[in-house]
């Protein structure tokens, strides 16, 4: 197998009975320090063996821990120690990333915030003809600006780029991947979402979370860093591949419970995000029962509404071909995405970097253009319903677009496009203001193919929520189509947005049981459980 040193560098290398972790302090890379540094991006595995990790206690021993045992050899307490400072530890991962979520939230929140309001300033001012024009430069120079940041950080650190969830996978499998947990790949990933989210990409920062909390977990048990030579405790515990696995599991855990608010290190993830979220949003510091980052809101009937329900038993037939038609669209966004990314891999990969920053700039270009049309052409005005409001959530009128409508009117095609995608899937789910059959249509095709381009360019990014976004879509365009032509007045527009969401999405990460759960938490609506069961095993 390939490592990083030879026995020379690490005599204690020499001895196989004793694990890597006794030389190196974060991480082995999987070329030697200066053939990783000529070539510069991550290599392919077909040019390079990749080591595996050693979960074989008794095989692979810690030198430094050993010592320590045999000095406290007598000492009754030690193994009590051993495991308060295995919580003590496991607390810290899960503040530690609970911290980095809200930053990346508070941030993204600002910036598109600061965006949205100088660009809607701008069209809202506009009285004389080209006027449009300065405020789509406004956008592009927002959106343009931001992406280049995202994309300079991966040309930086190429792994950052992506999700990173198939490479913790790989990593808890026992594949040793090169650079995966580095402090230098955690600032890249954290900073570099953080742009391309506020960038206007469709892309989500769920995987993400998931890969900075990973590598949190990789980090901090043993207090040391290959990429910050500042940081070097040279903690004798946790040292081993067996020990690393379980805290990187700990990490990644609570980096899926920051995003769905899903046992101690994801609560303590949780808290801490919840901590800081009570008081800069609302001022009501350590109010902990806030929900993650990704709710869908409150389901709810209008009050005094008899006729309506949230589903009802022959709704199971429409939810049932729903889920097929959504599994064989997130099948088609599969496809269609593998064929681009060997596309990408045979053009723009082997042309170095600056053609993958100019990929990413292109994409956010035409993406920010189309979008920025499309709102201003196509959209129609629609009435503004009064919002459902349940413990203080606002369901219904949060980030509605006003675009060249009537007060007490909104433009629905601008309401979807110029909102962050968590706004726009609440407002699918719980406007029950009207969207055109054709914004619908328009917004699901857009949002189809360009969410389809822009996963797999170099920029940090994930598909969770935009594959909702467009699975919400998708699900409210077919409740629409019952309401005007098949006269299912009964039906409630948000279950069928919530049920079309669910198969999309099962469609494209092929995921049942542990998706169920994730949808239902994030409803907070055990009765929606059998429907979405459903759905996603169809």
């Amino acid at each position: 197998m390939a490592t990083s040193r030879c026995g020379c560098c690490c005599p204690l290398r020499r001895n196989r009975h004793y694990s890597r972790f006794d030389c190196d302090d974060e991480e082995t890379p999987l070329l030697s320090s200066g053939e990783s540094d000529h070539h510069g991006d991550v290599q392919s595995s077909s040019n390079k063996d990749y080591e595996s990790l050693d979960y074989n206690d008794k095989l692979v021993r810690n030198l430094p821990f050993d010592l320590l045992l045999q000095e406290h050899e007598r000492d009754k307490h030690f193994w009590i120690k051993q495991e308060i400072m295995k919580w003590v530890v496991t607390f810290m991962i899960g503040a530690g990333t609970g911290i980095i979520a809200f930053l990346i939230d508070f941030i993204v929140g600002k910036l598109s915030e600061l965006k949205f309001m100088v660009v809607e300033k701008s069209i809202n001012e506009c009285s004389t003809e080209g006027c449009l024009a300065i405020s789509l430069l406004y956008l592009l120079a927002f959106n343009v600006g931001f992406v280049l940041i995202a994309a300079v950080l991966t040309v930086i650190e190429p792994i950052a780029a992506g999700s990173g969830i198939p490479e913790i996978k790989c990593y808890l499998n026992g594949i040793k991947m090169p650079r995966v947990a580095r402090m230098k790949t955690l600032v890249s990933k954290a900073v570099g979402v953080l742009f391309s989210v506020a960038g206007g990409l469709f892309v989500g920062k769920e995987g993400p979370m998931i890969h900075s909390g990973a590598i949190l977990g990789a980090g901090i048990p043993m207090l040391s860093s290959t990429t910050c030579k500042c940081v070097d405790c040279r903690y004798k515990h946790f040292r081993t591949d067996r020990d690393k696995r379980d805290f990187v599991s700990s990490g990644a855990a609570a980096g899926v419970s920051l995003t769905w608010r899903s046992f101690f290190c994801a609560m303590s993830a949780t808290y801490t995000l919840n901590f800081f979220r009570s008081g800069v949003d609302s001022n009501q510091w350590g109010y902990f029962f806030l929900p993650g980052l990704v709710n869908f809101g409150v389901f709810k009937c209008k009050t005094g509404d008899e006729n309506c329900f949230l589903w009802t038993t022959p709704d199971l037939l429409v939810f049932l071909i729903m889920a097929v038609v959504g599994g064989l669209l997130g099948a088609l966004f599969n496809r269609i995405n593998q064929s681009l990314t060997e596309q990408r891999m045979q053009s723009v990969q082997q042309r170095g970097k600056k053609a993958k920053i100019l990929e990413a700039l292109l994409v956010a270009s035409v993406t920010t253009t189309l979008t920025f049309i499309a709102a201003m052409t196509l959209g129609t005005c629609s009435q503004i319903m009064i919002p459902i409001t349940t413990n203080g959530t606002n369901s219904g009128s949060e980030g509605v677009r006003k675009f060249f409508c009537p007060d007490g009117m909104y433009n629905d095609m601008a309401t979807l496009f110029f909102n962050s995608e968590e706004i726009a899937i609440k407002q699918l789910f719980h406007q029950d203001g009207r969207f055109g059959i054709s914004t619908l249509g328009i917004f699901f095709i857009f949002f189809f193919f360009l969410a389809c381009w822009t996963y797999g360019v170099g920029v940090p990014s994930g598909l969770f929520v935009p594959s909702l976004l467009c699975g919400a879509c998708y699900g409210r365009l077919v409740a629409t189509v019952l309401v005007d032509y098949f006269e299912f007045e009964h039906s409630h527009l948000g279950t069928f947005a919530l049920v079309g969401a669910a198969a999309f999405l099962g469609g494209v990460v092929r995921m049942t049981i542990s998706l169920t759960v994730i949808i239902i938490e994030a409803t907070n609506e055990i009765q929606y459980s059998l429907p979405i069961m459903l759905v996603l095993m169809v």
